[in-house]
C-alpha cells in the first residue's frame, strides 16, 4: 500500500514531467494556466487507466447493457468531480499548495461543457454518475456540440447571446474513436424491388454524413466500473471539392463540408423557421442513427445474428422525445440490413425501448411536419407510416367506429408526425418523473394511451447526485454531516436520516449556520466582482435559478420584489428582514417574452439597488450566464429556494432537490417533486402557497378565471402591476412592458394570465411573510434546515437509478 507522502511525490513527478513535455518548461517557469492543463492531463491519464482496467474487467461478461439516449448531457466541469471519484482531491490540493497555488482557483480555468440547457441535461449527467457509482454497465449517447447553447451576456439589462466555444482549446477528457465511425444518410428516395421472396428497400440519391464518436469516461465513486459518454461529431464524407477549389471557387468548394458539419455545431438551433426545423430534425436523426448502428454492430460482434436475444442484452432509454427516431431506426436496421421480417423486428423493437416523458407542455411534445419528415428521412417515413397503420388497425379492433379517438391517438395526423405518440407505441415502458407528473400523464395528457396500454405507464421520481451537489459543491457541509453520522451517506444516501436526531442540537445548528454564512460571503464576493453590487451576507439569500420560462414564474417573483419595495417606500417602519433576491436564468433566443422578463428583473434591480432611502434592506441580483459551475457556488449559499412554477406544469424539478440537500428551505407550489418534498419533510418545514394542479386544471377547463378582478381587488398587486407601464420601472421607455401587462390582464388572443401569476400573488406574499418571521428565529430555522437535509436521501439519483433498474432496465 502506497502511503500519502509517496502518492503525493508520484503525482508531483508526473505533473513536472507533463509540464516539461507539454510546454517545454520546468514547473517553476510554467504559468497557472499551463499548470492547470498539466494537472488535467495527469488526472485524465489516471481516468483513462481506470477505464482500461474497467474494460478488461468487463471483457467476457455478457451482461445486459443500458444505452441512454439524450440530446443533452449537462455534465459540468470534470476535474473536481474526477478528483473526488479517484479519491485524490486532498492530495492534489496539497501539491498545489506546495507550488503556491489554490486548486479551487485553477479549476476556474476549465470551461463548462456546453452540452445541455437545463434540467433534462443535468438529470442525464446525474444518471451517468449514479450508474457508474452503482456498478451498472451503461453508455450515454448524444451529440458533441462544438458550441453550447450560448454564453449569456447582459447589456443594458438585455440578454445577448454570444457563442459558447467550449471546445476552443480542446478537452483532455475525451477519447476520439474515428475507427468506429458510422454513416448517416439524409434525403434521396427509396426504391423497392423483390429479391429472395421478399421486398428489398434501397435508399438512393442520399446525402451521407460521417458520425465520428468521442468517448468521455465516466468514473463512479469508489467503483471499478467506468462507463462512457459517447458523443457524435458530424464530419463530411469528403473534405474539399478540389475541382471547384482549382477554379478559385473557394467557398463553393467547402460548401458540402460545411453543410454536413453544421449538424453538430450548435445545441438547439432556433427552429422558428424552416431551416432551423430541418437542422434540428437532422440533429436528432444523426445521433440516434449513429448510436443504433453502433449498438447493433457491437451486438453482432458479441452474439452474432441471434437478434431474438437483442432485448435480453440491450435496453435503450429515450430521454424525452428528442431521440424518438431511434425506434424506426432500429426497425430500419433489422429490416433492411439484417433481413428480419416485420413481426420479428417489431417484437424486438418494442421490447428494447423505454421512454421518459419530461413535460406536459404542449409546445414541448414534438411534432414534425409530414413533408419535412418524408423529404429528409424517406425510409424512416415508410417505417413510421407502417407502424401507424398497424397501430390504428389495433385501435379499430378495440374501438370500432371511433374515428375521433383513433385520429387523436394516431402517430401521424393533421400532416404531422407526433413523436410522443411514437415513443409510447414503440416502447415497453413509459414513465413520468414525479408522482404528480405521472398522474397527469396517465389521467390527462396520455389518458387514452394509458387506457390502451395500462401496463406501460409507471413513475420514477427524479433525483440528483449527492457527490457533485454536496460532497463537491459544499465540502464544509459534507464534512459536518460526516462528523455527525459517518461517511456511509455518500454511497447510501438514505443514511442522511441519521442526521434527524441532531435537528435541535445547538452545536450542529450553529455549525450549519457558520457554514452557510461562509458560503454566503463567498457568493457575495462573486457578486461584488461580477455584478458590482454589494450584498449583505447577513441578509436572507432568496434564490431562483433555472431556465427562464413563463410557467416557472420568475415574473411572480419580481412582482413580489416590487411589492416589498413599495412597502418600504410607503412605510419606513415596514418590518422586513434584509433580503437579497438572486436570479440566474437563460431565455431561449427566440422566446421574446422570457427575454423581456430578464430585462424587467434588471430594471427593477437598477432602481432598488441604487435607492439609499431603503437602507440596503432589499437587493436584487441577476447573475449572468447561469451554468453548472455557478449552481455549485450559488446553491450552498441559499437560505430560500424558489420553486414557484404553476401547479401542474413542472414535471419534477431537480433544483428543488439540490437546495433541499444543502439545507435551504423551499417556498413553492404543490407542483412536480415539491409534492414529494412536502411529504418527506412535513408541512411545517416547507412554505407552500397557491393553487393546486387540480384547481388550475379546473380553471383551464371551465374558463372562469378573471385576472382583472383579482387585480382590482388587491391594491398591492395593482400598484406593482401598474408600475410596469406608468414609468416607475423604466421612465425612459414606459411602454416597454406593455406586453407583460396586457398578457396578465387581457391575454394576447388567448387566455389572460395563463400561468396564474395574479391569482397566486396574495398567497405567495403570505408565504414570504412567514419566511420573514421564521428566519428571525434561528433555532427554528436551522431545525427546519436539518430536517430538510436529513430527509433528502430519497431524492438521490442513486435511488432513482435503482428504481429504473428494478422496474424497467433489469440490468444484472
Amino acid at each position: 500500500m502506497i502511503n500519502n507522502a509517496e502518492q503525493k511525490k508520484l503525482f508531483r513527478v508526473a505533473l513536472e514531467t507533463k509540464v516539461q513535455r507539454m510546454f517545454g518548461r520546468t514547473i517553476r517557469g510554467a504559468s497557472e494556466d499551463q499548470i492547470f492543463q498539466a494537472i488535467t492531463q495527469v488526472v485524465s491519464d489516471l481516468v483513462k487507466e481506470q477505464r482500461a482496467y474497467s474494460r478488461e474487467l468487463m471483457r467476457g461478461h455478457h451482461e445486459k447493457e443500458l444505452y441512454y439516449l439524450s440530446m443533452e448531457f449537462l455534465m459540468g466541469r470534470a476535474l473536481g468531480n474526477n478528483l473526488i471519484n479517484l479519491g485524490i482531491e486532498d492530495l492534489v490540493v496539497e501539491v498545489c499548495q506546495d507550488l503556491g497555488l489554490e486548486l479551487s482557483e485553477l479549476q476556474e480555468v476549465e470551461p463548462d461543457p456546453g452540452l445541455g440547457n437545463g434540467g433534462l441535461g443535468r438529470l442525464a449527467a446525474c444518471f451517468m454518475d449514479s450508474l457508474a457509482s452503482l456498478g451498472h454497465k451503461a453508455t450515454g449517447c448524444g451529440i458533441r456540440y462544438e458550441y453550447g447553447l450560448f454564453q449569456q451576456k447582459i447589456i443594458d439589462g438585455y440578454q445577448v447571446e454570444v457563442p459558447d466555444p467550449w471546445l476552443e482549446n480542446g478537452t483532455s477528457w475525451e477519447i476520439a474513436l474515428p475507427e468506429e465511425t458510422e454513416i448517416v444518410k439524409f434525403g434521396g428516395f427509396v426504391e423497392v424491388k423483390e429479391g429472395n421472396g421478399r421486398l428489398i428497400y434501397e435508399h438512393k440519391g442520399y446525402q451521407s454524413v460521417r458520425a465520428v464518436p468521442y468517448e468521455m469516461p465516466i468514473l463512479g465513486y469508489q467503483s471499478d466500473v467506468v462507463n462512457s459518454l459517447r458523443l457524435w461529431a458530424a464530419r463530411a464524407t469528403k473534405h474539399l471539392d478540389m475541382s471547384l477549389f482549382g477554379q478559385g471557387k473557394y467557398l463553393d468548394a467547402l460548401e458540402e463540408k460545411e453543410l454536413a458539419e453544421v449538424i453538430s455545431k450548435v445545441l438547439y438551433p432556433d427552429d422558428n423557421h424552416p431551416e432551423g426545423k430541418a437542422l434540428r430534425l437532422k440533429q436528432q436523426y444523426f445521433f440516434v442513427s449513429a448510436s443504433m448502428q453502433s449498438i447493433v454492430r457491437k451486438f453482432r460482434q458479441q452474439y452474432g445474428s441471434s437478434f431474438a436475444q437483442f432485448p435480453e442484452h440491450v435496453v435503450v432509454h429515450i430521454n424525452d422525445t428528442h431521440p424518438a427516431l431511434a425506434i424506426p431506426e432500429l426497425m430500419r436496421i433489422l429490416l433492411d440490413d439484417e433481413g428480419l421480417d416485420w413481426d420479428q423486428a417489431w417484437k424486438i423493437t418494442k421490447s428494447t425501448f423505454a421512454y421518459t416523458n419530461h413535460t406536459i407542455m404542449e409546445e414541448a411534445l414534438e411534432r414534425w411536419p409530414e413533408g419535412l419528415f418524408r423529404d429528409l428521412l424517406p425510409r424512416l417515413w415508410d417505417i413510421v407510416y407502417e407502424i401507424n397503420e398497424r397501430f390504428c388497425a389495433d385501435l379499430w379492433e378495440r374501438y370500432p367506429g371511433d374515428w375521433d379517438r383513433i385520429a387523436r391517438m394516431s402517430i401521424i395526423s393533421n400532416h404531422e408526425v407526433k413523436m410522443a405518440h411514437l415513443c409510447i407505441v414503440g416502447s415497453f415502458s413509459v414513465n413520468g418523473v414525479a408522482k404528480l407528473h405521472s398522474q397527469i400523464l396517465r389521467e390527462q395528457v396520455f389518458a387514452e394511451f394509458s387506457e390502451f396500454f395500462p401496463e406501460k405507464f409507471t413513475n420514477v421520481t427524479n433525483g440528483v447526485t449527492f457527490r457533485r451537489f454536496l460532497l463537491k459543491a459544499n465540502p464544509s457541509l459534507a464534512d459536518l454531516v460526516t462528523e455527525r453520522i459517518g461517511s456511509g451517506w455518500i454511497k447510501k444516501p438514505e443514511e442522511l436520516a441519521k442526521l434527524l436526531p441532531y435537528q435541535t442540537d445547538q452545536g450542529t445548528q450553529q455549525a450549519l449556520a457558520h457554514i452557510r454564512h461562509a458560503n454566503k460571503l463567498s457568493l457575495a464576493n462573486y457578486i461584488s466582482g461580477h455584478n458590482h453590487v454589494r450584498v449583505d451576507p447577513n441578509s436572507i439569500f432568496d434564490v431562483q435559478i433555472k431556465r427562464l420560462h413563463e410557467y416557472k414564474r420568475q415574473l411572480l417573483n419580481i412582482l413580489h420584489v416590487l411589492y416589498l419595495y413599495n412597502r418600504l417606500l410607503d412605510d419606513p417602519k415596514f418590518e422586513l428582514y434584509p433580503r437579497t433576491f438572486i436570479f440566474g436564468a437563460k431565455a431561449a433566443p427566440g422566446y421574446g417574452t422570457a427575454k423581456l422578463i430578464i430585462k424587467l428583473i434588471h430594471d427593477v434591480a437598477e432602481r432598488i439597488n441604487n435607492d439609499r432611502s431603503i437602507d440596503d434592506r432589499l437587493k436584487v441580483v441577476f447573475i449572468e450566464n447561469y451554468r453548472v459551475s455557478l449552481a455549485e457556488a450559488i446553491i450552498p449559499a441559499a437560505d430560500v429556494s424558489e420553486q414557484i412554477s404553476t401547479a401542474g406544469k413542472e414535471a419534477s424539478g431537480t433544483g428543488n432537490m439540490k437546495f433541499m440537500l444543502n439545507g435551504a428551505l423551499t417556498i413553492g407550489t404543490l407542483d412536480g417533486a415539491n409534492v414529494e418534498i412536502d411529504q418527506a419533510v412535513g408541512r411545517d418545514n416547507i412554505f407552500l402557497f397557491g393553487l393546486s394542479a387540480a384547481e388550475t386544471n379546473q380553471y383551464y377547463r371551465d374558463g372562469t378565471y378573471r385576472p382583472y378582478e383579482v387585480y382590482m381587488a388587491d391594491p398591492y398587486l395593482k400598484q406593482a402591476l401598474d408600475q410596469l407601464v406608468n414609468g416607475f420601472v423604466n421612465a425612459q421607455h414606459p411602454s416597454l412592458y406593455q406586453e407583460l401587462y396586457q398578457g396578465l390582464l387581457y391575454g394576447h388572443g388567448g387566455m389572460a394570465d395563463p400561468y396564474f401569476v395574479l391569482k397566486d400573488f396574495a398567497s405567495y406574499r403570505q408565504a414570504h411573510e412567514a419566511i420573514n418571521v421564521q428566519y428571525q428565529q434561528p433555532e427554528l430555522w436551522w431545525k427546519k434546515a436539518i430536517i430538510n437535509i436529513g430527509n433528502a436521501g430519497h431524492f438521490s439519483s442513486d435511488r432513482t437509478v435503482e428504481e429504473y433498474n428494478q422496474r424497467i432496465w433489469k440490468l444484472r
